[in-house]
Order: structure tokens, then C-alpha cells, then sequence
């Protein structure tokens, strides 16, 4: 299985949970502000469902599919943030919790401001 996500190629991928049952299809995918790492994936659950929030660090695309190491119950259950918007620091730590992962411990994992340059001649 491959472990490296390219974040364009997963839009419209199919999902599927760790027990095999389709959770839905892919419709975004959000970056780390910090690392611009992919880290979370919106996943359509239904044609008059919502996006779930899947958490793409401990998921695996295995061919065409993205495979998510959650329960269905579980993921149709993630807090709903709706979808085309920013994830605040404060729904970023619900969707931890709520997965129950480690929080990122480094500095640079969370979104911090940016440096001042140094004026010249200093």
C-alpha cells in the first residue's frame, strides 16, 4: 500500500473504512499551515450526506481507493465543520480527539506566525 498522498490525486477517490465498507468519496483536502503536508480529507457520505473529517496521516491508498484505519460509525460521527472553509486550531484538536490521535508535539506541526526580517545592517 502506498503511503504517500498527493493531494489533487485524491480528490474523487472512493473511501473505504478498515473493515472494507465504503464510507464515500473524497472531496477536499486540507494542508497543515505549517508544513503543507496533507493532513485531513473531507469525505462525501452520501449523495444527500455530509463531509466527514478523516484523518490522513494513519490512512493508506491502496490502488485507486483511500483506506482509513476507522470504523464507519465512527467517521460518519466526526464533528461536521462543513467543507470550503479553514479549519480553526480549535476544530483541528476536536477531530484529534475525536479519533483519539497523539497532538502533534513540534512547534512547527501547528500554524504559527511568520518571522520578522531583520532589517538591514544589524
Amino acid at each position: 500500500m502506498q503511503t504517500e498522498i498527493d493531494p489533487p490525486s485524491l480528490i474523487g477517490r472512493k473511501a473505504f473504512d478498515r473493515n472494507g465498507a465504503r464510507i464515500g468519496t473524497v472531496d477536499e483536502v486540507y494542508l497543515n499551515d505549517a508544513t503543507g503536508v496533507p493532513e485531513w480529507a473531507a469525505v462525501r457520505t452520501g449523495l444527500f450526506g455530509r463531509d466527514a473529517f478523516v484523518p490522513l496521516r494513519p490512512s493508506e491508498l491502496d490502488g485507486e481507493n483511500l483506506r482509513v484505519p476507522y470504523d464507519r460509525t465512527l467517521i460518519r460521527n466526526a464533528p461536521d465543520f462543513g467543507v470550503g472553509r479553514h479549519l480553526s486550531p480549535a476544530q483541528e484538536l476536536q477531530l484529534y480527539h475525536h479519533y483519539a490521535l497523539a497532538l502533534p508535539s513540534a512547534p512547527t506541526e501547528r500554524a504559527r506566525a511568520p518571522e520578522k526580517p531583520t532589517p538591514r545592517g544589524e
